[in-house]
């Protein structure tokens, strides 16, 4: 069984790379305001934000809809 994925635009994107993607190109008060979580509000970091939305799997849903809305424009 192959694990390759060629429909899949997250295949083989991590959750830190697309939080990253996120920061550089929104910054954390933009991204705060996008998606209206504490992690993103409250002192953000990559650290904090990875490991709430590890354990969040809506809010992981919404930045991964973000990540994919930002790769069109």
């Amino acid at each position: 069984m192959s694990d390759f994925q060629p429909n899949n635009p997250l295949h083989g994107v991590t959750l830190e790379m697309i939080l990253t993607h996120l920061v550089d190109r929104y910054g954390w008060q933009e991204l705060g305001r996008r998606i209206n979580i504490k992690c993103f509000t409250n002192d953000p970091s990559i650290k904090s934000s990875l490991k709430f939305l590890r354990q969040t799997p809506w809010a992981r849903e919404k930045v991964e809809a973000l990540y994919l809305q930002s790769l069109e424009h």
